[in-house]
């Protein structure tokens, strides 16, 4: 298992195969998905998903890395984090967890993590693309620096969001 950075409390590290159980649960329920793909994943969309989202990682010059987010104290899988270059050739950030850790701090302290994370790779800039109705994200994102952009409606979701970038 890869480590690829840690926090206080957590560790991003590589998904592996015997992550499904909870990523299933989190990509299965639709509170967690209603932002990001709008509907709740099956099993069999979250085995392909994850077992995808681990071949990511064996290809070089990749752009797609998400990785778990595991809590250091018991190695309990949180959720995801995810650093992704978009056709625009920015680094977009993703984060979402397992809805029974929500309000914890686990969010806001991954995306301070990650941002630390691309100051050190030499990343220049970050985006982040967060649904209106969405504040608990939009709370972390403004918290850390990012700067509104603009309005727009998402392409797969159809939903207004916003852009922030965050220069490193």
């Amino acid at each position: 298992m890869k480590i690829i950075f840690e926090t206080e409390r957590l560790t991003a590290r590589n998904l592996i195969y015997a992550d499904l159980e909870e990523f299933h649960k989190m990509q299965s329920n639709i509170n967690v998905m209603k932002y990001t793909k709008g509907v709740a994943m099956t099993f069999e969309e979250n085995e392909t998903e994850l077992k995808k989202l681990i071949d990511f990682y064996k290809k070089p010059n990749n752009g797609f890395w998400v990785y778990a987010v595991e809590r250091k104290k018991d190695n309990v899988f949180l959720g995801t984090v995810a650093l992704i270059e978009n056709d625009l050739g920015e680094y977009e950030i993703g984060f979402r967890f397992l809805e029974k850790y929500w309000g914890n701090g686990y969010g806001t302290e991954i995306v301070k993590g990650l941002i630390e994370y691309s100051k050190k790779k030499g990343f220049k800039q970050l985006t982040a693309f967060v649904v209106h109705k969405n504040t608990a994200s939009t709370k972390i994102i403004e918290k850390y620096g990012f700067e509104f952009v603009e309005d727009l409606v998402s392409d797969d979701l159809k939903l207004p969001e916003r852009k922030y970038m965050l220069e490193l």
